[in-house]
């Protein structure tokens, strides 16, 4: 048996877990494989797969092409980049590991919203010059924050606003009055939620109604010294009105964890915008999250080889 491990951009896998106990010879991937033809190149070897997250497209014109592949291991507790419907028909395990730890991705959103607010970049790298101050920093307490989608994450989010002293607004497609106050939150309209936030900030999952949500006229909506924040799933946000409204000044920028092409092309102009704040989608990159999913991840793969598949996924 063959195992191979996918887009270990840290190189941590191996230290991440004891995979002693795993009986295959196994392969780390650590750079993107590329388009689908170069990713079946290279695994169409390879009996079992774990992959990170959805960093790795595995469409069903690609897993046809894998005759070997008899497990998929996918990390997290959902995973858009993989059919699982397809390989139901295709005969391969797909077995899945434990949730995020929590924290991780609220976490990265408060850090990128105080580092918008308080300039940290430019005055980082005034020291790093032999400078002293560059710019003024912002106040949170008593601004609007507005969070778009108020679920697990985005209540937490919302919980550290409220700390901080902010009014938290909220909007979603199904979101309750009483949901958002449960929360510390208080439900306002779409556009009112556009409108109002000095900090505007996603956190919904990636579907057909959600994709392109914030577009231009959600953009045009928003304060001229608002910052706009996704760590969540980059097509939510129109990227072209992003970048015009961070280009024109619609908004005061944008700060973002998450894009539509991942890793980020070199010659994108995301990267060089003075007005961007850009990580490259590291809300789920913690030690604790990855020995959480490694660990998993050599367990299902001995009960595998041992005939009785665990935390099997069918969807």
């Amino acid at each position: 048996m063959r195992v191979a491990i996918l887009d270990d951009y840290q190189d941590v896998a191996l230290q991440a877990a004891d995979w002693s106990p795993v009986p295959a010879t196994i392969d780390v991937f650590r750079e993107p494989l590329g388009d689908e033809d170069a990713v079946v190149s290279a695994l169409q070897p390879y009996d079992v797969l774990v992959t990170m997250r959805e960093r790795t497209a595995l469409p069903e014109s690609a897993l046809g092409r894998l005759p070997n592949l008899r497990l998929i291991v996918v990390t997290g507790n959902r995973n858009k980049a993989i059919d699982i419907a397809a390989c139901a028909g295709l005969g391969i395990t797909v077995s899945g590991t434990g949730p995020l730890t929590e924290g991780g991705t609220a976490e990265l959103t408060w850090a990128l919203i105080l580092a918008a607010a308080k300039r940290l970049p430019a005055e980082l790298a005034s020291v790093r010059a032999g400078g002293w101050t560059s710019q003024l920093g912002t106040t949170l307490t008593r601004k609007t924050l507005g969070v778009l989608g108020l679920g697990n994450l985005g209540s937490r989010v919302a919980a550290i606003g409220n700390a901080f002293g902010m009014r938290v607004v909220a909007w979603s497609q199904n979101l309750t009055e009483e949901r958002a106050a449960e929360a510390g939150a208080t439900l306002v309209g779409k556009d009112e939620l556009f409108a109002a936030s000095d900090v505007l900030t996603i956190h919904l999952v990636l579907s057909d109604r959600t994709r392109g949500l914030v577009g231009e006229p959600e953009l045009r909506l928003m304060k001229p010294d608002a910052w706009l924040v996704n760590t969540s799933r980059g097509p939510i946000c129109d990227e072209d009105a992003l970048l015009q409204a961070c280009r024109e000044r619609w908004i005061a920028g944008a700060a973002l964890d998450v894009y539509d092409r991942e890793p980020l092309p070199a010659d994108h102009p995301l990267r060089t915008l003075d007005n961007v704040l850009a990580t490259p989608h590291i809300g789920y990159v913690t030690e604790e999250t990855y020995t959480s999913w490694y660990r998993d991840a050599v367990e299902n793969i001995v009960a595998f080889a041992g005939g009785s598949p665990i935390r099997v996924r069918h969807s």
